[in-house]
């Protein structure tokens, strides 16, 4: 019974994470969601930014802490190891769904481009959003989200963490995941303030929590992880390594 139910959770926490990144993707494109990053301001502009930054430090709180070796070898003493995956990816999205019923307009608006400029952005929007969603199945989608440990639950088969590897685009950066995120919160046709706090904050926490998670990497991944990092550029394809020779 126990395996069921945890199975069961597993599947619903995922279906939770689908919903709300079609949501996403409608919510930060403005593309006829009920709420929009983009949203007309109907609060003063001090008390709308204190809001948004609650509501942006909450989810970056919860999105890396969760996600750090302590907190996990602490919370799977509390619920069992098989759906500590499945509960942190509907935290996430528990926090995400917080975001998109509060968040404030700013109003103020940076750029507003049209005519084939705007399709040329969407579309490099777009291209984010699938390189997000390719990246995740390069490095095991259905782990990252809960379904295998769930799975294996129900079969009575101990859980097997994938084995590092660098597939696809994984040998031209390290971080294609964000990569992804980047593109879509910039690739913007439209423009507003708030917006571009929700976009600088964004890539911060991603600069941030790269440090927090090569170094969970270097501790499960060892040397592997250790020569990836001395041969592949963080970001960006080509980027200068860091202590690499230049002549």
């Amino acid at each position: 019974m126990k395996r069921t139910a945890i199975f069961i959770y597993g599947v619903a926490c995922y279906a939770v994470f689908l919903a709300v990144f079609l949501y996403a993707i409608g919510f930060i494109g403005n593309l006829g969601a009920p709420t929009a990053l983009d949203a007309s301001p109907t609060r003063p502009l001090v008390e709308a930014l204190l809001i948004d930054t609650a509501l942006l430090l909450g989810f970056a709180l919860q999105h890396s802490g969760m996600a750090r070796q302590g907190f996990k070898r602490w919370w799977m003493r509390v619920i069992p190891v098989e759906a500590e995956r499945s509960t942190y990816v509907l935290a996430s999205s528990a926090a995400m769904v917080l975001l998109f019923a509060f968040w404030q307009g700013f109003g103020g608006t940076l750029w507003e481009v049209q005519g084939s400029a705007r399709l040329v952005l969407h579309a490099l929007n777009f291209s984010g959003w699938a390189l997000v969603l390719v990246t995740t199945f390069l490095i095991d989608h259905f782990d990252l989200f809960g379904l295998t440990q769930s799975w294996r639950a129900l079969r009575g088969k101990p859980y097997e963490a994938p084995r590092f590897r660098t597939p696809g685009i994984y040998r031209f950066v390290r971080h294609p995941l964000y990569v992804g995120w980047l593109v879509v919160f910039w690739a913007a046709p439209t423009m507003t303030l708030a917006h571009l706090v929700c976009s600088a904050a964004i890539t911060g926490y991603i600069l941030v929590a790269i440090r927090f998670e090569e170094r969970d990497l270097l501790t499960i991944h060892g040397a592997d992880y250790a020569r990836y990092r001395e041969t592949v550029p963080m970001l960006i394809p080509g980027a200068p390594l860091k202590g690499a020779k230049t002549t």
